[in-house]
């Protein structure tokens, strides 16, 4: 479910139309954060194609549609487990990393590609 509808979503979206192609790839960015199925910025990022940087951006314009429940920031204890795990730099990260509900990346897609 969470997969297609990241997928569904932007099925005619032309940036969009390799999401079809790499299910496996996003069932793998998948993860299980303060019980939530999550995926986050950086990946979504890679998956829409646009940079980190933008994708927060378009969040941030359009803060009232991201509720709480649909996009929340990692905190120091998350992250360091993060990058401990999956061995992710922090060598230019000056942001938060960002992490987006199932309803948070609908939304996210209808903000990154109006």
């Amino acid at each position: 479910m969470f997969c297609a509808s990241l997928v569904d979503m932007n099925k005619n979206n032309k940036k969009a139309l390799g999401l079809v192609a790499v299910g496996d790839e996003v069932k793998n960015k998948i993860y299980v954060l303060r019980e939530e199925k999550v995926m986050f910025d950086f990946d979504l990022a890679e998956l829409y194609q646009v940079t980190t940087g933008a994708l927060n951006q378009a969040v941030k314009r359009n803060r009232e549609r991201f509720p709480a429940d649909f996009v929340f920031t990692l905190n120091k204890a998350e992250e360091a487990n993060l990058k401990s795990q999956f061995v992710i730099s922090n060598y230019g990260r000056r942001r938060p990393i960002a992490a987006f509900t199932e309803q948070g990346i609908a939304m996210l897609s209808g903000v990154l590609f109006i």
